[in-house]
């Protein structure tokens, strides 16, 4: 029972509420006097065992309608906590019902939870004392009606989208993945590390990267002052000489007539201020409008980092300089790309996971993938359930199945040789791929797929790729052909982990980078990580969005991640 000697609306926010059932009760969330519908709908029983019960819920109204001529109104609330809506009535007398049933209006209201009539599909609804806060939508305008909508359509409204069923349940699958990620790392001894978004190296050698200026901006403003405030012409600087060499013939005669102390230093002081005024005039008639040039090229010392900087694509490389000290990290970061790609699998701005392990081979670095992709999977099994039902409902009937198949079972590992002539020998067969099998290729979605779905229905790692088609710091294996790179490649979305154990040996990275024709300079500090103390150490990358496509069987990356940056879009 509540205590009666604390104010009303403290009883209404207290911390728990009995149920009657021995260890049942339902808790406010954090910092705020409401109950979330979570802790309500969520129980075994629906919510049942709470009837009777006072609480505060707040939500945005996802179907509303008016009953019995308008007496009361019905409202499927929800807040978010959960896929389910809590069903609400509201009497007429307790407030303006036309104004709470459009779809989008946010209310908070105080009431008593009831059982409702036998045979409706709610375990439990909550009957309104008081409406305590109402944030109108007009339906006119409000451009999220409650008919169904596409996922394109929803990206026109960015900002709106995560009130939706469907965005919501991803936001909540993200969440539950990244809170796997922290716990799996952690569990098993891995330091988190902050790398750099703007960096001056390419760890991908591609080239592909958003480069990071102020030259632009600053020759802008530089272009509306030299408008506003024009240039000294030469007349100027002509007359400014003068006036230095006047002001020092009259130093030079004061000093010839041996005058006062005062009126010499007086003159000196004037012959200063005109010598400035002469640099400074000097100094704005060399200012020119646009990007600042030295030898026909951009001059990037003007610039802010002095050189030029970019959007990271991988914090791979600086993360490395961690591991060879401190063993066993990861970095969890955006990353950028600036790729004219339309595809459903590429974004612009995009997240990694990025561990990297120190006295580790190839082999410990595929278990460590196997057993982190597996444990998210489980994860979300064991977390997220309603959420996946929903998005096995409305968008891939398998997509649970396929998660219990992943945290149950061992990934396939083969060659990469041994890949390609399993490829080759379905085409003999009469599988027709639209891109051509031959050693040397890198492998394409759809054979990645080819692999993993049909020949062997479960998660395959695809291990010693062409050195040709990698980055210049994978290990050179033995046959001098390969490289000791690895890829787990799942049913759904082909590629979902890239990785690889790193070139330890000072010669043969140091030859890698020219025989890909990179500039050395940029990799001098990571060629020290070679040069002091070099390791055995093995890393991957998994991709975040991917993980997340992987796990809800939905078709476009842009749908997964909150704010998707694209070619020609970047939202807010």
């Amino acid at each position: 029972m509540a205590d009666h000697s604390t104010p009303p609306s403290a009883q209404l926010a207290q911390a728990s509420l009995n149920d009657g059932v021995s260890g049942s009760q339902v808790f406010k969330a954090e910092f705020s006097d409401r109950v979330l519908i979570r802790s309500i709908i969520s129980r075994p029983d629906g919510g049942s065992g709470l009837a009777g019960q006072r609480v505060r819920i707040g939500g945005w109204v996802k179907t509303g309608r008016k009953a019995d001529k308008d007496a009361f109104a019905f409202l499927e609330l929800n807040d978010g906590s959960c896929p389910g809506n809590l069903q609400v009535i509201v009497e007429a007398d307790k407030a303006d019902i036309g104004q709470l049933v459009p779809t989008g209006t946010c209310v908070s209201v105080d009431g008593v939870l009831k059982l409702p009539p036998a045979g409706t599909k709610q375990k439990v609804e909550l009957r309104v004392e008081k409406v305590v806060h109402v944030g109108p939508v007009d339906p006119a305008k409000y451009p999220l009606p409650k008919t169904r909508l596409t996922l394109e359509f929803l990206r026109d409204f960015v900002h709106l989208r995560p009130r939706t069923n469907t965005i919501s349940a991803v936001a909540r699958i993200r969440n539950a993945l990244a809170y796997a990620t922290h716990t799996f790392f952690q569990k098993h001894g891995f330091l988190y590390v902050h790398t750099p978004i703007i960096t001056t190296s390419d760890c991908e050698g591609a080239g592909e990267m958003f480069q990071v200026t102020t030259l632009i901006s600053e020759a802008e403003k530089l272009e509306k002052e030299l408008i506003k405030n024009p240039p000294p012409t030469e007349s100027d600087l002509k007359a400014a000489r003068l006036v230095v060499k006047e002001k020092g013939d009259i130093v030079s005669q004061l000093k010839a007539a041996k005058a006062s102390k005062q009126d010499i230093g007086d003159s000196v002081a004037e012959l200063k201020k005109a010598k400035e005024n002469f640099a400074k005039l000097e100094e704005r008639s060399k200012l020119k409008p646009g990007i600042p040039q030295k030898d026909g090229k951009i001059d990037y010392t003007q610039d802010f980092f002095a050189r030029q900087a970019f959007l990271t694509v991988s914090g791979q490389l600086q993360v490395e300089s961690f591991a060879c000290a401190l063993s066993s990290v990861y970095t969890f970061g955006p990353t950028f790309r600036a790729e004219h790609s339309h595809t459903s699998r590429h974004l612009a701005e995009f997240w990694m996971v990025e561990p990297e392990l120190a006295f580790a081979e190839l082999e410990d670095d595929m278990n460590c993938a196997e057993a982190y992709v597996r444990f998210l999977c489980q994860w979300l099994l064991d977390n997220c359930f309603d959420d996946m039902e929903f998005m096995a409902d409305k968008f891939d009937k398998g997509c649970i199945n396929r998660l219990k198949m992943v945290a149950s079972t061992p990934f396939e590992r083969i060659t990469y040789t041994k890949a390609v002539e399993i490829l080759v020998e379905a085409v003999k067969n009469g599988k027709v791929f639209e891109n051509k099998v031959e050693w040397g290729i890198d492998l394409a979605s759809e054979h990645e797929r080819y692999l993993t779905e049909v020949i062997f229905q479960k998660p395959v790692i695809v291990y010693n790729y062409p050195k040709g088609i990698k980055a210049f710091y994978m290990r050179l294996n033995d046959d001098s052909k390969t490289v000791a790179a690895m890829d787990v490649l799942v049913p759904k979305v082909g590629e979902l982990v890239g990785g690889s154990q790193r070139e330890e040996r000072y010669d043969v990275i140091q030859s890698r980078i020219l025989e890909m024709c990179l500039p050395v300079e940029p990799y001098e500090w990571y060629l020290d990580l070679r040069r002091y103390g070099t390791v055995k150490h093995s890393g991957f990358g998994l991709g975040f969005e991917r993980m997340i496509l992987f796990a809800t069987g939905i078709d476009n990356i842009r749908d997964v991640i909150p704010f998707p940056r694209y070619p020609g879009r970047a939202d807010l």
